[in-house]
């Protein structure tokens, strides 16, 4: 009978090492699980902070350019303009002599298609 108590005390030690090292492994798996997802959000906000410097960095370089561009249409505009007044000023006088001329000098005629009643 002690042996019988022997072999039962025996298993009974065997099953409660089995118990706590399931229970270890559990504790360590937990663990693991938390440090795993630990980096991945540590990856993750790197990540993010990344690609949203990226995006600072693009929206600065297109506003860049759109500044810019805004700068050189309107050196544009205002090479246009100056170059139309010159134009204006160079052409208006012998465009104002034609025109008076061409109102002023009148040559009568008689039109083709008048019919003399005789």
């Amino acid at each position: 009978m002690t042996s019988q108590s022997q072999g039962i005390q025996q298993l009974l030690q065997a099953e409660k090492r089995a118990k706590d090292k399931l229970e270890e492994a559990k504790k360590k798996k937990e663990k693991r699980l938390k440090q795993a997802k630990e980096e991945a959000i540590a990856e993750i906000d790197h990540y993010r902070l990344q690609r949203e410097k990226e995006f600072r960095n693009k929206q600065t370089n297109v506003m860049g350019s759109q500044g810019n561009l805004s700068a050189k249409i309107e050196e544009q505009t205002t090479e246009t303009v100056r170059n139309l007044t010159s134009s204006y000023h160079k052409n208006m006088e012998s465009m104002m002599k034609k025109l008076l001329s061409t109102i002023c000098d009148i040559n009568p005629e008689v039109h083709p298609n008048f019919r003399h009643a005789v």
